[in-house]
């Protein structure tokens, strides 16, 4: 800004001309009931198209006759319905000077063509099925993990989600664990606890029985109640049912 420009000299506005699409509601007949009634049912067709929407009111077609329009209670009705008024047209003495009461603008009747507006029906969208449950995680089944050596007194060895087979034999103080069956071929003096996270469908195999601990998800037997089998150093099987441990041959 110039020194000897002051900010009162500055534009502080323009005018510009605009194509704004106003919606007339041209009345047919003085009858603020019926007009109620009908906008109703228009909105239920079209709620979205009636919200918020400027509005000319056209009174310059009512019939001869008709009466004084009450204006405030027109533009009420309309606002109920989400019309919002802001202008009229007019033509008759009574409206021009009703609509300068109450400082509302008025438009001289029109000259110009105007195609009657019905808004869409609006389609209510489907509901989206419901998404399926997801499928269950498969178990993750690992490889049977497979020891060729002889597990000595003190190690331990634990095959995680899977089965476990020794091609050894199993020390005394040696342990193996398994989620899954345990396998050994060859003496097995050690202990063998299969099905380790609940699986009771698990089974021991031994070439061997002479363990110190035998236990399927949980059940076990310990050295001195195996001992009283007569399959005791035999090639056995065991498994669980119920709370039973039962010890087969091969």
């Amino acid at each position: 800004m110039s020194q000897t420009q002051t900010p009162d000299q500055e534009p502080v506005f323009q005018l510009k001309g605009s194509m704004l699409a106003i919606t007339v509601l041209e009345l047919a007949q003085n009858n603020l009931e019926g007009l109620d009634r009908q906008l109703a049912a228009k909105v239920a067709q079209a709620p979205n198209f009636f919200s918020n929407t400027p509005l000319v009111l056209a009174l310059d077609k009512l019939p001869a006759g008709s009466g004084a329009v009450d204006l405030p209670g027109l533009m009420r009705v309309c606002r109920h319905h989400g019309l919002r008024t802001l202008a009229i047209r007019a033509s008759r003495i009574e409206d021009i000077a009703a609509a300068i009461a109450i400082d509302l603008p008025v438009l001289p009747p029109s000259g110009a063509r105007e195609r009657p507006l019905e808004p869409e029906p609006e389609v209510k969208k489907p509901e989206p099925a419901p998404a399926p449950p997801p499928a269950p995680a498969e178990p993750a089944i690992k490889p049977t993990k497979i020891i060729t050596t002889p597990v000595r007194g003190g190690q331990q060895i634990y095959a995680q989600g899977g089965d476990l087979v020794v091609i050894a034999s199993v020390s005394p103080g040696a342990e193996l664990l398994a989620d899954g069956n345990i396998h050994v071929y060859g003496a097995m003096r050690g202990r063998a606890l299969a099905g380790i996270k609940g699986n009771t469908r698990a089974r021991i195999f031994c070439q061997q029985m002479t363990a110190e601990l035998v236990s399927i998800a949980g059940q076990y037997k310990v050295s001195e109640d195996l001992r009283r089998d007569p399959l005791w150093g035999a090639g056995v099987q065991v498994s669980l049912s119920g709370d039973v441990l039962n010890i087969t041959r091969l």
